[in-house]
């Protein structure tokens, strides 16, 4: 109960089935040439045959995954906080230390992350779940432990040296018993204001025999973080989707208690790229189309008593993470 205010750390101590755990690095070096997803995590299934750790990869320039199973018992999580280690690979929200070496990949080296700043936590929200994180039976628990941070360190990326020094990193992490039935996430922290950071996702959210449509939209802003969210009363203005668009509208109180509105054109662009494994309530199945090509166009405005908006940023983010999964019509 007490990890429930340490949204990074390990929450299955104690868990034996019925069970995910995953925890998401986003890498792009300075000339944003080299884009990495780094993916460890652990899946505790009904069978015990089922159940073990892995380390998946995405590379963003080519759209290849791959998938690295290793026994359960190469799987250790500290208890109070966010260090785990999957095989000979280490994870942490300061660092990472990679040891991947197979015919289809090759990831050696430690890099570090400077100025990690998580989704704030407070007694009452524990991150950006807000109240909905200490609901004890949520099929699908969501934090964001990195907005937008710098990196040191190389990779060896398959047969080449990857300095990723003066890069940008971003993380975040997924628990609970499976990914939703349906859902649209989508991020970016490659603005042209550095260190502008947006992270949006739309679910069906499984309720006491019932569903209903929740989303989480925070958008760091110059050090302030506006959150769209169910739980803070915004609403869903429009949520549509073309074969190359997603057009998404938000209005709902900002920082200050004014009414703001949030327009978000991400533009898709996932040809050639693999699926990646997820959890459902029986295995890890590859079900899940992301890529990180797609670009976001984000304008914030402030809505004036007269009615009239007052643009507050406009922007448009690189290298944007976007999956658009499940049976999306249930939450259009």
């Amino acid at each position: 109960m007490s990890n429930t205010w340490r949204p990074a750390a390990y929450h299955g101590h104690g868990k034996t089935q019925d069970f995910f755990e995953g925890w998401y690095f986003k890498l792009v070096d300075a000339s944003e040439r080299q884009r990495l997803a780094i993916i460890p995590g652990v899946f505790l299934g009904k069978q015990g045959r089922d159940s073990h750790a892995f380390v998946q990869t995405l590379d963003g320039a080519t759209g290849r995954t791959t998938y690295h199973r290793y026994p359960l018992d190469a799987f250790w999580a500290a208890p109070d906080r966010f260090d785990i280690r999957v095989g000979p690979n280490r994870f942490s929200s300061h660092e990472i230390g990679l040891a991947i070496d197979t015919p289809a990949r090759r990831l050696l080296g430690a890099l570090r992350f400077d100025g990690v700043t998580p989704w704030p936590v407070t007694w009452t929200a524990p991150g950006i779940m807000g109240w909905y994180a200490l609901v004890p039976f949520m099929e699908c628990y969501h934090g964001v432990l990195g907005f937008d941070h710098a990196i040191r360190g190389q990779l060896l990326v398959d047969d080449a040296c990857v300095d990723f020094s003066g890069g940008r990193g971003y993380i975040e992490k997924d628990w609970g018993q499976a990914f939703p039935r349906a859902w649209v996430w989508m991020q970016s922290n490659h603005f042209a204001t550095p260190g502008v950071c947006l992270t949006a996702s739309v679910a069906r959210i499984p309720w006491l025999g019932a569903a209903f449509r929740g989303f989480i939209v925070g958008l760091w802003l110059h050090g302030a973080l506006y959150r769209f969210a169910t739980y803070t009363g915004a609403e869903i203005e429009e949520l549509r989707l073309t074969h190359t668009h997603v057009h998404w509208r938000l209005r709902g109180p900002g920082p200050d208690n004014r009414l703001h509105r949030l327009e978000i054109v991400a533009h898709r662009n996932e040809e050639g790229v693999d699926l990646l494994h997820a959890p459902d309530r029986s295995a890890m199945v590859q079900r899940v189309l992301e890529s990180l090509t797609a670009v976001v166009d984000v304008r914030l405005s402030v809505v004036e008593r007269s009615g009239k908006e007052r643009e507050l940023f406009a922007g448009q983010g690189r290298h944007a993470g976007l999956e658009i999964g499940g049976q999306i019509e249930e939450i259009l």
